[in-house]
């Protein structure tokens, strides 16, 4: 079993689509093994995103994701990671495949509705930055 990370953002809650994202991704095979809501500080924003630092939209996005309350999910399964980004889709909501998540919710190509973790590193290393062991409850 594979576990991945990911966050449902600003413009999905403020949609009230967060229900209709996690009964997506589950009804795809993913199972929900960490949530919570949380308002993310700027400084945890800036490391979690430290891999678009040098580029010109860090600080908008940093801006827009600690704007208000977002959903960190923790989620298990069989290629969770390859899963949860089909389930997503493109990057630009206009762009995403229809029934994904991007093209349903999304807003723009920065607002596009949630973030997912790329590969086994990148789900370590977010997972890590908002959960403890004991909130994840893996099988």
């Amino acid at each position: 079993m594979e576990q991945t990370f990911a966050l449902i953002k600003p413009n999905a809650i403020k949609k009230q689509k967060a229900g209709a994202i996690i009964h997506k991704l589950q009804a795809e095979g993913l199972t929900l093994v960490g949530l919570k809501m949380i308002k993310v500080s700027k400084e945890l924003c800036e490391q979690f995103y430290q891999d678009h630092k040098e580029k010109a939209f860090f600080g908008e996005l940093v801006g827009f994701i600690s704007s208000s309350p977002v959903i960190v999910l923790a989620l298990q399964g069989d290629n969770a990671i390859l899963k949860t980004r089909k389930i997503m889709g493109d990057t630009d909501p206009k762009k995403a495949s229809p029934g994904t998540i991007r093209y349903e919710y999304g807003d723009s190509i920065g607002e596009n509705a949630i973030h997912g973790s790329d590969s086994p590193a990148s789900a370590k290393r977010e997972l890590a930055l908002f959960f403890s062991s004991q909130e994840l409850f893996l099988s």
